[in-house]
């Protein structure tokens, strides 16, 4: 009989999932194990983690990996990649990570074009260290640290990260896509190939931004999240290919 799906080697068989019941990360990792183990590179694979529940990837992957202070990802995998250019570079970051503690980080690596991946998971608040607001929680949505709800006047609004990396002239490839369907899924894993290829053929700097709930922290079971993600964050964050030089002949 024809073997039609196979566990990925890029996870540990080992291991169970401990994300949260409805969590995404389960299901990016399970993806990104999947493409570094088709293309083939696991073992040449080398993932700056974030701080936050993207972290807790790390109990999980069979691939090499660094953990980064809070914020500094990107700065981590920019003297990766320019050490060792053969390696495939990426960094797996959480929004208040990558855009609250480590946006200056992000921002200046994508200014200078550095050719390694960005995988950005953003569940519009703080997973791991309590429900805080972030960068990303949308206008009205609670948190611990916005009990009646982010109000713009006090808070701001919520940052479109690719939207603000699209006003740089240097970053080759920019993609919002979530794992809220199979059809989606798929896209997500189209978009972390098509990353990781760009970074073997030297293009510079790109960054998939998937867009993912936090049932735990949202205060929602499983399925209200999911309800929540296609309703509310969609409008925020729509999904699609924000920019992509391969399409500009560039």
């Amino acid at each position: 009989m024809e073997k039609v799906y196979a566990r990925t080697k890029g996870i540990r068989d080992d291991m169970v999932s401990g994300f949260c019941p409805g969590c995404m990360h389960s299901t990016v990792i399970k993806l990104i194990g999947e493409v570094l183990e088709e293309m083939p590179l696991l073992d040449k694979a080398a993932c700056a983690v974030g701080v936050g529940c993207c972290g807790l990837h790390m109990d999980y992957i069979t691939y090499d990996y660094f953990l980064a202070a809070h914020g500094r990802a990107c700065a981590v995998a920019t003297g990766a990649k320019r050490s060792n250019p053969e390696s495939l570079v990426f960094t797996y970051q959480g929004d208040g990570d990558l855009a609250s503690i480590g946006l200056a980080e992000t921002i200046s690596a994508a200014n200078r074009g550095e050719n390694f991946t960005v995988i950005f998971v953003n569940n519009g608040i703080y997973g791991m260290t309590g429900g805080q607001m972030a960068p990303t929680t949308l206008v009205g949505m609670k948190a611990t640290t916005a009990p009646n709800g982010r109000d713009p006047k006090e808070h701001g609004y919520p940052m479109h990260v690719c939207e603000i990396l699209n006003q740089l002239t240097a970053p080759y490839y920019l993609e919002r896509t979530s794992c809220n369907n199979p059809a989606n899924v798929n896209k997500t894993k189209a978009a972390i190939k098509k990353a990781f290829q760009n970074q073997l053929d030297g293009k510079g700097f790109s960054l998939v931004e998937i867009v993912t709930s936090c049932p735990t922290n949202w205060g929602l079971d499983a399925l209200e999240a999911l309800d929540f993600l296609e309703d509310k964050m969609f409008a925020e964050f729509p999904l699609g290919v924000i920019r992509d030089k391969s399409k500009e002949g560039k």
